[in-house]
């Protein structure tokens, strides 16, 4: 095990705490918007998770699954903001 695979598993367990901290924020947080906030933060750090996880592993199957989780993530935010703001999705 070299150094660098100490940091990865170091920073995935820095990430992992600050995903339960956002899950905590998502269901606890008083407004919409405190929610939107922290499922944004919530799957931002699911994207660093699956990055980190694919430097582990040397493959590159995460780095995909972390691409199309943020395209995910985007719209969804996107959306969720939009009905916040207007009360209405379509325009």
């Amino acid at each position: 095990m070299t150094i660098i695979d100490i940091a990865i598993i170091v920073g995935m367990h820095v990430v992992g705490l600050a995903m339960l901290l956002s899950l905590w924020r998502l269901l606890r947080g008083p407004t919409a918007p405190d929610r939107i906030l922290a499922l944004d933060t919530l799957y931002i750090s699911a994207i660093a998770q699956l990055i980190m996880f694919g430097m582990l592993l040397d493959t590159e199957v995460y780095f995909e699954a972390a691409l199309i989780i943020a395209m995910l993530g985007f719209v969804g935010t996107v959306v969720l903001s939009k009905y916040v703001v207007r009360r209405d999705i379509v325009e």
